[in-house]
This record gives structure tokens, C-alpha cells and sequence, in this order.
């Protein structure tokens, strides 16, 4: 009978209306609740057919839920370093207990702060999971699985010390520096200089260098710098205090000289011999010299241009022949009316060096112009790159010369490393160009540095690899001036507070200054996000209709974003809400006069019984 089916379906109207109001009622109560996704009533009708098409059944009317899950919340900041939202599509992957084997869950509110345990939990008291970084920030290597997650305890009992692994220095040294000439030190008479002990050679500028062991322990080391007339051949007058009008022949700086005296030079490669006469007219292939500046333009003459020698006076005063050549010999001889060099100074040593006196005054024993001619530390016609590793066994440890041919005489440094004990850890040469730059080739991972292998503090902590950036190092006349000193290094220090990055990275924070990426957050995605199960604690579950989850990275492969220091908020908009609650309780009103109207249309049939 039509009249029960008008009945009828005006229950299923208030019957569905009751359910929309619950609906709007469960959303306004959650307004305020972070990371909340509200629901629609979406009615549909129920149709019944009627027999013959002269009588009309009416059908009643259902509802059906519809989740809001992809619609976005409002950001709100907050003070909190652990609280984070989510701007775009993914969830954090959560657990109630971490201990259980209960499926993960899925949440958009992410209020984590840590409990007594250490583990981030949201203010459902769900636990944060997310991926373990490894030491140098890599993440599992079946990060698209979920059993790669693990709960984030961020509880560091014993705090965290940071070994030193990098240094970088920025100073000037000057290069007005005189330089130290090896042959006239006491000892040693040839490179490298003795940086330590009894006849140890004064540094001319000390820097140092505070690094930390794995034990969190200070190791103050030592940085050295001698500059010194470098690793070629060259010879070097005892005299100083000469200027270029020195005369030659002047009795009260070289003695009893005689006008006539010769004497030759043979550098370059191959070798080229001048012989040079002193103030005296000159012979087949001979060039007079008068003064020390005659006898310098001379030699820079016949022996320059960067291919052979060049002849200086130093900052001292001596006259300072050296060859350009790292290959190079450099021979001085006496010809004819000189007198005969005198037994060499250093024969036998190693590396060969020939030197010797060359005495103009012909009073042996008692030398006025001395020279040392030092054979090159790396054979002829041997590769160039290398030719100070002779020497100095440790060169390896030192950035490449770049330009090994022809290396700014007047450029050369000795640097020493040395431990808190004062033992060396490491002694090389550096070189620089003309213009001050450092004269020196970036490694394989463009780092121009000295490399410290295999450090024993002899402290019980593990061995130590410092690599030092040198390549902001400069030779400018002037002071020796630090810019700057850096190292990644720190001493013990206890966890002071823990905050997550935008990247999703939850990074611990120390007294110390050091900081610890401990693991990256995830963003669980969905193909259809509306098709999740919720669940308490503003949470839902995987389901058919979702789909299976996909571990994603912040911000990559379509998931969001995340935004630190801050909190989604509900997506429910009040008026919205107040709105459809009007039009419900309206509908609802509208029912129930259907049925007091079908109720009327009843007693007045059963008045006409």
C-alpha cells in the first residue's frame, strides 16, 4: 500500500539524517584535533518497482560515508623541534606498541615528542618509525620495504664524541721570509730541515691545530713553517750583506781577490758551461763581471728565462745561484788563475750533493764565497712530479706540484706536523707561484690537502685520518696571518635537544656543538588515500581499497612535504559544517512531518470503518 511505503520512506529519510548529523557532529567535535580528516553524508536513493505502471511503491533513502583523508589541513606553527606536518599527499608510519606484531598504522598527526624510553611518540602515544641512517647517511638498502623502519629512539645515554676526520686553514705566509739555507745550519747541512729535538732548525711561523680523538680527547698538534731555498740545485755565498755594486775585487768583503780570477757555472738541461772573468778584460768566450750585480745580470743572461738558473740576493744579502730546473745540476768551477776548490763539505751524503769553496782570496780554510752545488733528488730523465719525494720520504702526504718544471724558486716551504708530544707526523715541501697562490694539484675528490694516515695519540683511542685543506695557503709580503681555522671535531658532549628537517631527517643535537643525523622519516603513500580504514587515535589502516603502501622519500616519487616546527591542523571548516547541520535538522524536521501526515491519513481510513 502506497500510504506504509510514505511511511516507510520517511523513516529511511530520518533514519539517514540522523546518520549525516553524526557525521557533522564527529567533525565539529574533532575541529581542534591535530592531523583530523573529516566526513560527508553522501544519500543515495533505494528504488522499489512497481508491478503495472498504474500504481507508484515509493523506495527509501541511505547514506554512505565519505572520507575527506586527501583534503589538506591548515599549517600551524609550533615551538616544538620533534613536531612535524605533512603538505601534500603521505602519512607517518606508526605503531601503538613497537613490541607487538600488530600491522603498522598510518597517521597525519605528527605532535612526537619522546618518552621515558626515547622513542618519538604523537599525542595518540602512537611510535614514530622510519629508516636508520648508516654512518656516512645512507639509507637501508631495501628502503622500499617496510621492514626496513624501525622505531626512532633517539635516547643517547652516554652523549656522543666526533673525531676529527677534516681541518681547513686560511693563513698568509710572508714572503719576505729569509730563506734557510741548509748547507750553513750547523746541522743539518741538506734538506729536510730537523723540525725536532736538540738541532731542531727555529720554525719561522707556528700555527696550532686543536683536533679531537674518538675518545672525545684534545690533541693540540703543531703546524710548521721554514721557508727554505727549496730542493734544486744551487749554491749560496756564506757573505751576507751584499748589495749589487758590490765589488768583486773589494779586499774587505772577499779578501785578497785579483783581477783576473775566473771562474765557470754549468747548468740547464742539457748543460751549459759560462766562464766569468773578474775585472779583467775578457778572453775567447768569457764575460767580465765587476760587481755582484754584474755577475747576477750575467748569469740571468745566459742562464734565464725559466729554463735554466737564475742568480739573487736573498734578504740576507747573499749572492744565490740556483738552477730552474728540478733535473738540473748546478756546477761552479775555478778556471785557470783561481785557486782550486777546497775538499766538499757534505761528499757522500745522502742524497749526493757536491760542496765545496770556491776561494777567491787563496786562503784555504778561511772561504769568502761558498757555494753548494746539489745534485737534483730525483734522477735525469726520471718522471717530474716526484722530485722532493726523495727527500722527504712523507711528500706523499702533500698535494701534488702542479707546475714541477719550473716552481718559483723563492717560494719554498717547509711544513711540519707535529704531535702534542712534539714528534712528527708528517714533513714535506709546499711550493708557491709567483703570485702567491699555492703552486699545487687538487686530489681525486678536488681536495688540495695534507693527508695524516693512521694517527696513534697513544691514548687507547682508535687511529686517526685528518685530512688538512691547505688550498687557501698564500705567500704575500707582509705579516703571517691566520684568516681562519676549522675542524669537524668535538669533545664529549651530552644530547641536548633532538628536531626534525624539512628533508624528514631527525637529527640529535649536543653540548658540544655536534650533531647526529639518526634516522629519515618516510612518507607512506597511497593510490587512493579516501579508501583507508580509520582508526582511534586519528589514525588509519591499509585496506583493499586504499592499496598497498609505498615507502617514499620527502618531497620524491609524488609524496609531500615536510614542514619541522609545525602541525597540520583539522581539515574541518566550521561554517561548512554549521551549514549542512541546518539542512540536515531541516530534512530531518520535514520526515518526521511525513510521518505524522501518513499518521492522520491512517485515523481518518480508520474513521470511515
Amino acid at each position: 500500500m502506497s500510504l506504509f511505503g510514505a511511511l516507510f520512506t520517511a523513516v529511511s529519510g530520518m533514519s539517514a539524517q540522523s546518520q549525516a548529523t553524526a557525521m557533522i557532529s564527529n567533525n565539529i567535535a574533532n575541529v581542534d584535533t591535530v592531523g583530523f580528516k573529516g566526513s560527508d553524508a553522501a544519500f543515495y536513493s533505494l528504488v522499489t518497482s512497481a508491478t503495472n505502471g498504474g500504481q507508484y511503491s515509493p523506495g527509501t533513502v541511505d547514506v554512505n560515508r565519505v572520507q575527506n583523508v586527501t583534503q589538506q589541513g591548515a599549517i600551524q606553527q609550533t615551538s616544538s623541534g620533534t613536531d612535524a606536518a605533512i603538505t601534500g599527499n603521505g602519512f607517518f608510519t606508526v605503531k601503538q606498541d613497537p613490541s607487538s606484531q600488530l600491522p603498522f598504522l598510518y597517521t597525519r598527526a605528527g605532535s612526537f615528542q619522546e618518552d621515558s624510553t626515547g622513542l618519538l611518540r604523537n599525542s595518540s602515544g602512537f611510535a614514530l618509525y622510519a629508516w636508520p641512517l648508516g654512518t656516512n647517511g645512507q639509507l637501508p638498502s631495501n628502503e622500499g620495504d617496510i621492514s626496513s623502519l624501525v622505531p626512532a629512539n633517539v635516547a643517547f645515554l652516554g652523549g656522543l664524541t666526533k673525531p676529527t676526520t677534516t681541518a681547513d686553514m686560511s693563513l698568509n705566509l710572508d714572503a719576505n721570509q729569509a730563506d734557510i739555507v741548509p748547507e750553513l745550519n750547523p746541522a743539518p747541512s741538506v734538506l729536510p730541515l730537523t723540525a725536532t729535538g736538540a738541532n731542531a732548525v727555529a720554525a719561522n711561523f707556528t700555527r696550532g691545530l686543536t683536533v679531537y680523538d674518538s675518545l672525545g680527547a684534545a690533541q693540540n698538534m703543531s703546524i710548521q713553517f721554514r721557508k727554505v731555498q727549496g730542493p734544486m740545485a744551487h749554491a749560496t755565498t756564506s757573505t751576507q750583506n751584499l748589495t749589487l755594486s758590490t765589488s768583486l775585487t773589494d779586499p774587505a768583503v772577499f779578501g785578497n781577490i785579483s783581477a783576473g780570477n775566473k771562474f765557470s757555472v754549468t747548468t740547464g738541461t742539457p748543460a751549459a758551461t759560462q766562464t766569468y772573468i773578474i775585472g779583467a778584460a775578457p778572453g775567447a768566450g768569457e764575460v767580465r763581471v765587476d760587481t755582484v750585480g754584474d755577475l747576477i745580470t750575467q748569469i740571468n743572461t745566459v742562464f734565464g728565462g725559466g729554463t735554466a738558473a737564475k742568480a739573487t740576493l736573498d734578504d740576507s744579502g747573499r749572492l744565490v745561484i740556483q738552477a730552474d730546473n728540478p733535473t738540473s745540476t748546478l756546477t761552479l768551477a775555478n778556471v785557470a788563475a783561481g785557486p782550486a776548490p777546497q775538499t766538499p763539505l757534505g761528499a757522500g751524503g745522502s742524497p749526493p750533493v757536491t760542496t765545496g769553496t770556491l776561494n777567491f782570496a787563496g786562503q784555504p780554510g778561511n772561504p769568502a764565497l761558498a757555494y753548494t752545488a746539489q745534485a737534483p733528488v730525483q734522477p735525469v730523465g726520471a718522471p717530474p712530479g716526484n722530485y722532493v719525494g726523495t727527500t722527504y720520504p712523507q711528500q706523499g702526504d702533500f698535494p701534488a706540484i702542479a707546475n714541477d718544471l719550473t716552481p718559483n724558486t723563492q717560494g719554498w716551504w717547509e711544513m711540519s706536523v707535529l704531535k702534542p708530544d712534539g714528534t712528527a707526523l708528517t714533513q714535506g715541501l709546499v711550493n708557491f707561484n709567483g703570485d702567491g697562490t699555492l703552486n699545487a694539484s687538487p686530489d681525486a675528490n678536488s681536495v688540495t690537502g695534507v693527508s695524516l694516515k693512521n694517527i696513534d695519540w697513544n691514548n687507547g683511542s682508535d687511529l686517526a685520518n685528518i685530512d688538512i685543506d691547505i688550498s687557501k695557503f698564500t705567500q704575500f709580503a707582509g705579516q703571517y696571518n691566520v684568516v681562519s681555522t676549522d675542524q669537524n671535531g668535538a669533545a664529549l658532549g651530552l644530547r641536548t635537544g633532538v628536531e626534525i628537517t624539512k628533508d624528514g631527517t631527525i637529527v640529535a643535537q649536543f653540548s658540544n656543538g655536534a650533531t647526529a643525523n639518526l634516522y629519515k622519516i618516510p612518507m607512506s603513500t597511497f593510490s587512493n588515500p579516501d579508501g583507508l580504514q580509520e582508526e582511534s587515535g586519528t589514525a588509519y589502516s591499509e585496506t583493499s581499497t586504499s592499496g598497498t603502501n609505498n615507502l617514499r622519500e620527502a618531497g620524491n616519487g609524488g609524496a609531500g612535504f615536510l614542514q619541522p616546527s609545525s602541525l597540520e591542523g583539522s581539515n574541518i571548516d566550521l561554517a561548512d559544517e554549521f551549514a549542512k547541520l541546518i539542512v540536515s535538522q531541516r530534512a530531518y524536521t520535514a520526515d518526521t512531518r511525513v510521518v505524522n501526515t501518513v499518521d492522520q491519513m491512517t485515523q481518518d481510513l480508520l474513521r470511515l470503518v
